[in-house]
């Protein structure tokens, strides 16, 4: 049998469809038929009804039927399925057979064209005689037909045509040809599966009945095979439930089969036929976790029936087998919708898939190993006369054979047929299938993020590559897997793997890999012997030395032979030079990078030390160390170098300073000054290089990145810092290695400044003012400080409005303005001498409260001597300060009447009383220079302006108070609210100097509301009355309006005056005229007495409010009592 018999046929694996034949269809020469066809054909979409139609000639010979048989008494059966059945019920017998005929109801010679298409009737029944094949007709018209009973001829020749062909009316179509052809095609297709569904029905049940006369004595294969078959045909017919339950019934029935030997292939393999399609089903309805439990099963069943020992493999073979395919249905599931997880993905079935093929692999070395001496049979015993077995499962030398017992003839063919097998199985490529198997299942695991499963699953690849000497490919994938197992410390995985990994870099000569991989075997992370170690070392120093390495172990003696002849090659390239990185392996070498501290001042040496560390059998000797920076200038200071013979390399006496003994650290101290250039700048190790080798040999690169540290060395610093376990005391001179840390990179920075800078000012600043802060520095260094420059301002990095509102200036003697900045760079000073010392005064103006921090930077330059070199260094002291900016008064202004009453509104032209209140919130005393008002032109001052505050000196807490006499001009109709005008208050801190300027800090009043009134009343009335003494008073009405008022007018009489006048009068006033009232008040008690009061009432205006009056009328005056004449003067004075 050929190594292609696992695979599983075609018909098997593909969706049963039920089959209709079409002929006399031309589609070749005929456009019409071809239109009909390709609509039959191409383009099907998924909700059109599952048929598979062919093409065939009008006189094809389909598959004669054998002759029925009456009983099975004496009948038995040679196998369980021919391995011709399911395809002949696909693509050989069909369903339906549809006549296609030309021929419209109207044609002129209708008898003749009659005739014709019954004898194709015919001629197709004689070919499926003995057949349940029904045959359809199909008429192709020209015209589209009219509605049934509407054409009396079209009925009566359909009905004679049925008549000729001997048709039931039902297996009559026709079919226009219009441009609705794929419509009526589809009405075509829908019919034609009825039919075809009621022959699969009719199959299924002429099987069962053959059914009542089986025993299980002699037809238990019968059994089998007519389950299979109902279960076929039901699924041909669709009826996925049926075929589900009948494949498990015919499942079970295979199972109960008595085994043996002979027969155990065949068992076998009907039951993965069937097995794989019970899972298709499942999968296809939908229940996953079925078709899981069916394999399960399946396996469990079949796993321990290998058959013969002599063809084991054949069973690992067909177990491999049975996992693929159904990895394959898992993954086709998937991709029709289903969801999988990570723990049953399909990724585990095609990895079960390749263990089976490495078993088989396995088991082919063991029983299949013959001598060249032994030939292949001859004559073939796998060759059969029809290229096919008659039935699945069965050995070609005895096909049809079912006894269990064999004669001598027979013996000696199952020896030929044996030994064909093992041979044919010997010249299989294994490691090919086993590749692709795994391929698949790492390609599920990814997919579901098993990331684990497949980093294991590509090692296997890997290896399957080396036995399969595709050694390059072999390299790809264990040196991609490498990572992971370093990452998670994998060792022994990891040691086995390099191990594969050198063999491929030795069997090819890959120079650079086999040194890569022999330094990382050397490392702490190989789980390698010494003696193993002690090899691989001798070898590395043989290809470092340009010569030959001795041949991996276990490797083919054919690619040994090979790869020598490449290595000796190789040798005539002397000189070459690797690199290799380290970060990525764990070498034998460690090494580790530390700065002796985090920065360095410029003025003194950088220090750092390299440390190595040594992990392989024997001491070896290095010809160089060389330290890269960031900055290429400091290379050139950090290099170590020895000269040795090439003989040296490796070399059991720890002499020479390049050479290092396994197990101790080793320490490089280097050192060097720092540019000054580089103030402020970070300097870095780019990598440390350790060069192994020589010119005259070949010459590797160690180089790490950075510090220092490989693969494993974040790992192992986290668990030294973690653990709890006590170091070793160890020699003076001798280092612990845990213990040094790595430290890649310090910082140069500016040398140590030896001066002093005081602050000294009086917080807090107040807005507006220039705010004086002395700088005062003094000089502590043995010589001359040049070039010294100041910078003071704000700081920056503050809020955006602060530098906005913030200025500075050396001048205190004008205001500053926004041209000004807020931080002045670069002053320069005078040189300062040894103990030297000198103030410079900064003003600050900030125009906003808030905090401020203000910065000092004192900036300069001095000669040094560093390391026996002359330097100069640029050295700066900063000292910042916080001020506090604060308001220094605050301005409360209110309008009253002249009687001193709360205004809310003022009325034009009637005076009124601004009032101004400076209260003082400085910590400092304040001199208000003086004050002044700025009116607005919708105002005008009744008196003379002038400040009544000049040179008030105002504590914390006081205040300084204004009464300005105003009048409101009229104002046009509609404009409610007017502008006062400006309040201006010129002051400084009574502190400050002289030439401090005054600042001038501008208020704005605010709005006040005006009314107009159509009467003013103005009074002249004396400051005070005398009891019983006459007391004049003047009452002077001024109409405002632009009308003639009429105004009633009465006074209510008071208990404390006796009155003459006018009590109650009414007027006329002219528009814009006055008219005066004149009484005569003559008290009668002293002190503060209510006067009579005035009731007026505005005839016109109705609606204004005496009360309104009122408060331009005085209410009260004080009437002293009477005295005498002589002590008038006192008690005025008092």
């Amino acid at each position: 049998m050929n190594p292609g018999q696992w695979d599983f046929p075609a018909e098997l694996c593909c969706r049963p469809m039920a089959f209709v034949a079409l002929t006399g269809l031309d589609t070749r020469y005929n456009a019409v038929h071809r239109a009909i066809w390709d609509a039959f054909y191409a383009n099907r979409r998924a909700d059109r009804v599952p048929i598979s139609f062919k093409v065939l000639p009008g006189d094809h010979e389909y598959p004669k039927c054998r002759t029925k048989r009456t009983s099975y008494e004496w009948y038995i059966p040679k196998g369980i399925l021919k391995t011709g059945w399911m395809n002949k019920h696909l693509n050989l017998v069909p369903a339906l057979v549809v006549v296609f005929y030309e021929l419209d109801w109207d044609e002129s010679q209708w008898k003749e064209k009659q005739s014709e298409c019954a004898t194709r009737v015919e001629i197709v029944r004689q070919s499926l005689q003995g057949r349940n094949t029904k045959v359809a007709v199909v008429l192709i018209q020209k015209k589209t037909p009219l509605p049934p009973g509407e054409d009396i001829i079209a009925s009566e020749r359909a009905a004679a045509l049925c008549t000729a062909c001997d048709l039931s009316g039902k297996l009559l179509f026709v079919l226009p040809h219009t441009d609705h052809l794929v419509g009526y095609i589809i009405r075509l297709e829908n019919a034609f599966y009825e039919h075809a569904q009621t022959y699969y029905y009719s199959e299924i049940r002429r099987v069962k009945s053959h059914k009542e006369f089986l025993n299980k004595t002699t037809h238990q294969l019968l059994f089998v095979r007519h389950q299979f078959k109902i279960a076929f045909f039901s699924e041909l017919k669709q009826d996925t439930q049926s075929a589900l339950k009948n494949y498990r019934i015919a499942y079970n029935l295979a199972h109960e089969l008595r085994a043996h030997e002979t027969n155990m292939l065949e068992i076998k393999t009907m039951a993965g036929f069937i097995n794989y399609k019970i899972c298709r089903l499942c999968f296809q309805l939908n229940v996953p976790l079925d078709a899981i439990a069916q394999f399960r099963k399946h396996i469990d069943l079949c796993k321990k029936k290998i058959g013969s020992a002599e063809l084991a493999f054949e069973h690992a073979a067909w177990m491999s087998k049975q996992f693929q395919a159904f990895g394959d249905l898992f993954d086709e599931a998937i991709k029709m919708g289903l969801t999988a997880i990570q723990t049953q993905n399909p990724g585990f079935y095609y990895q079960q898939a390749a263990y089976y093929a490495q078993e088989r692999k396995q088991m082919t070395h063991q029983l299949c190993s013959h001598d060249r001496s032994v030939s292949y049979p001859s004559p073939d015993p796998l060759e059969t006369p029809t290229g096919m077995l008659d039935f699945y499962g069965q050995r070609t030398w005895r096909q049809g054979i079912l006894s269990f017992d064999l004669s001598d003839p027979e013996k000696e063919k199952e020896k030929a047929g044996i030994l064909a097998l093992q041979l044919k199985e010997n010249s299989f490529h294994h490691s090919e299938l086993i590749i692709t198997l795994l391929s698949n299942a790492v390609a599920q695991f990814k997919k579901y993020k098993c990331l684990r499963m497949r980093s294991h699953l590509m090692v296997q690849m890997g290896e399957e590559y080396y036995h399969a000497k595709e050694y390059a490919k072999a390299l790809k994938l264990l040196d991609y897997v490498m990572c992971d197992y370093r990452s998670e410390r994998w060792w022994t995985l990891l040691t086995s793997i390099l191990t594969t990994a050198l063999k491929c870099a030795y069997l090819m000569a890959q120079v650079k890999d086999y040194i890569t991989y022999s330094m990382e075997l050397l490392g702490r992370a190989s789980v390698l012997k010494e003696d193993q170690k002690s090899r691989i070392e001798k070898n590395l120093i043989k290809v470092l030395m340009n010569e030959s390495p001795e041949a991996e172990p276990d490797c083919d003696p054919v690619a040994v032979k090979a790869a020598q002849k490449l290595w000796s090659d190789r040798m005539s390239l002397a000189g070459d030079i690797f690199t290799i990185e380290m970060q990525d392996y764990l070498p034998f070498v460690q090494c580790k990078a530390k700065f002796l501290f985090p920065s360095f001042h410029v003025d003194v040496p950088v220090q750092f030390h390299v440390y190595l560390k040594a992990d392989c059998p024997h001491p070896i000797r290095f010809s160089k160390v060389c330290v890269i920076f960031n900055n290429q200038e400091y290379n050139q200071h950090c290099v170590i170098e020895e000269a040795y013979q090439k003989s040296d390399i490796l070399e059991q006496s720890p002499q020479g300073t390049m050479c290092l003994v396994p197990g101790k650290t080793r320490k490089f101290t280097f050192k060097f000054v720092a540019r000054t250039e580089d103030v402020g700048k970070k300097i870095e190790i780019t990598s440390v290089d350790l060069i192994l080798g020589s010119e005259t040999g070949r010459c590797v690169v160690l180089k790490w990145r950075g510090g220092g540290g490989d693969a494993g060395s974040t790992h192992e610093a986290l668990q030294a810092t973690r653990s709890f376990k006590r170091r070793p005391k160890l020699p003076e001179n001798e280092v612990d290695w845990n213990s040094v840390a790595i430290q890649a990179s310090t910082m140069v920075i500016s040398r140590v400044p030896k001066i002093c800078v005081q602050l000294r000012h009086e917080p807090p600043a107040l807005t507006n003012e220039m705010y004086c802060l002395i700088v005062t520095i003094q000089s502590m260094e043995n010589t001359t400080v040049r070039d010294v420059r100041l910078t003071a301002g704000l700081k920056p990095g503050q809020d955006a409005n602060l530098s906005q509102t913030t200025h500075v200036t050396l001048n205190g003697s004008e205001m500053c303005d926004e041209m000004h900045p807020s931080l002045l760079t670069d002053i320069p000073i005078e040189d300062l001498q040894p103990g030297g010392k000198l103030e410079k005064p900064i003003y600050i103006q900030c125009g906003t409260v808030g905090s401020r921090i203000i910065l000092v930077h004192v900036s300069y330059t001095i000669s040094v001597v560093v390391e026996d070199k002359e330097i100069l260094c640029k050295c700066h002291k900063d000292e910042t300060i916080t001020v506090e900016t604060v308001v220094p008064f605050e301005v409360a202004v209110k309008f009253v009447t002249t009687k001193f009453e709360h205004l809310d509104r003022v009325y034009a032209d009637v005076p009124f009383l601004l009032m101004t209140d400076i209260l003082s919130s400085s910590s400092w005393a304040l001199t208000v220079l003086t004050s002044e008002l700025q009116l607005a032109p919708t105002m005008k001052a009744v008196s003379q302006l002038e400040s009544q505050v000049e040179k008030v000196i105002l504590y914390t807490g006081e205040s300084a108070s204004e009464c300005f006499c105003l009048q409101c001009l009229p104002v046009t109709s509609g404009q409610n609210a007017v502008a006062t005008g400006q309040y201006v208050v010129h002051w400084k801190r009574s502190s400050a100097a002289e030439s401090v300027p005054v600042i001038r800090t501008v208020i704005t009043l605010p709005h006040v509301v005006v009314d107009s009134i159509p009467l003013h009343i103005q009074t002249e009335l004396p400051s005070f009355g005398r009891v019983r003494e006459s007391l004049p008073v003047k009452y002077h009405l001024q109409n405002k309006t632009s009308l003639v008022q009429d105004v009633e007018i009465s006074v209510e009489p008071s208990d404390a005056f006796m009155f003459s006048g006018l009590k109650q009068i009414r007027l006329r006033i002219l528009p814009d005229t006055k008219q005066e009232m004149l009484y005569n008040f003559y008290p009668l008690m002293a002190g503060y007495q209510p006067l009579p009061s005035l009731n007026i009432n505005l005839l016109r205006f109705p609606a204004f409010s005496n009360q309104l009056l009122r408060q331009f009328l005085p209410s009260r005056i004080f009437v002293k009592p009477q005295g005498r004449q002589a002590n008038d003067t006192s008690v005025s004075a008092a």
